[in-house]
């Protein structure tokens, strides 16, 4: 199997329309033989943050070459770019909106184009609504059979990819402040907070006042009970096990949190 024959989707289409059938199809009309794999489709409409965190946590669980083809895209139609990013782990098609920035914060950058060379879209009169299929997926099926990156569109300066600002880091004399960037189906409220971060350290999480003490697992607390823990993702999360700790906390992303050690 060719290291660039894998297509990942992510995007916020939902299964209940269409959509993502027809982008596989595009996709299958350029190359049959690529292999299409499902990130998630289910990003809450337009949300850039979920959608940076989804691919941030995904893209290493792929072979090297992977192309990554995300659309969350609210700029869709407009002056907004499309682009192709090459990294160390392979690449990247979508909207130059910031959905990429979590990837491009691990593995950055080294090369990009913007998407001006039709002839590799799959109209020249592409949809002012629809990119993700006359545009993105297009040029992530061309990518995955071996096209070049410089022949998809003219070469960008990679440090004027938009970036997806989030609440920096920050210590202070008690810990360090952080914010939630994600919250999963399950109400878990996932922080901004490496565990790099906390390693080696006897720490809690304080957020509204409360103080929420550190465990390994759910089940380390009752049920019904709060708990700070290094997820799977390894980022410092919340959760109530049995529960919802979204709900609980009635938190949004965003939101400030603080480690205190």
């Amino acid at each position: 199997m060719s290291e660039q024959s894998i297509v990942t989707l992510l995007s916020d289409f939902g299964l209940q329309d269409g959509y993502v059938g027809v982008i596989k199809g595009v996709i299958a009309q350029i190359n049959p033989s690529l292999k299409t794999i499902d990130i998630t489709h289910q990003i809450p409409p337009q949300d850039l943050v979920a959608a940076r965190f989804c691919l941030m946590n995904a893209y290493a669980y792929f072979p090297r070459g992977t192309v990554h083809v995300a659309v969350v895209d609210p700029g869709v139609g407009s002056e907004r770019r499309g682009v192709a990013i090459q990294f160390s782990g392979g690449y990247l098609v979508g909207p130059d909106n910031g959905l990429f920035s979590g990837v491009l914060s691990l593995s950055p950058a080294v090369a990009a184009v913007e998407l001006t060379h039709s002839e590799y879209w799959r109209t020249v009169q592409a949809s002012t609504t629809f990119h993700g299929r006359d545009i993105f997926a297009p040029v992530g099926a061309y990518l995955a059979s071996g096209i070049a990156l410089q022949m998809l569109g003219t070469v960008i300066d990679i440090e004027s990819l938009v970036p997806l600002p989030l609440v920096d880091l920050e210590f202070s004399d008690l810990g360090l402040r952080g914010c939630i960037q994600y919250i999963d189906i399950f109400g878990n409220l996932i922080t901004n907070i490496p565990a790099s971060a906390v390693e080696g350290k006897n720490w809690s999480v304080r957020v509204k006042q409360r103080v929420i003490s550190r465990g390994k697992t759910y089940s380390d607390v009752d049920l019904g009970q709060l708990v700070s823990l290094i997820g799977s993702h390894n980022w410092v999360e919340i959760a109530l096990n049995g529960g919802n700790a979204q709900t609980e906390l009635a938190l949004k992303v965003g939101e400030p949190i603080e480690i205190l050690s």
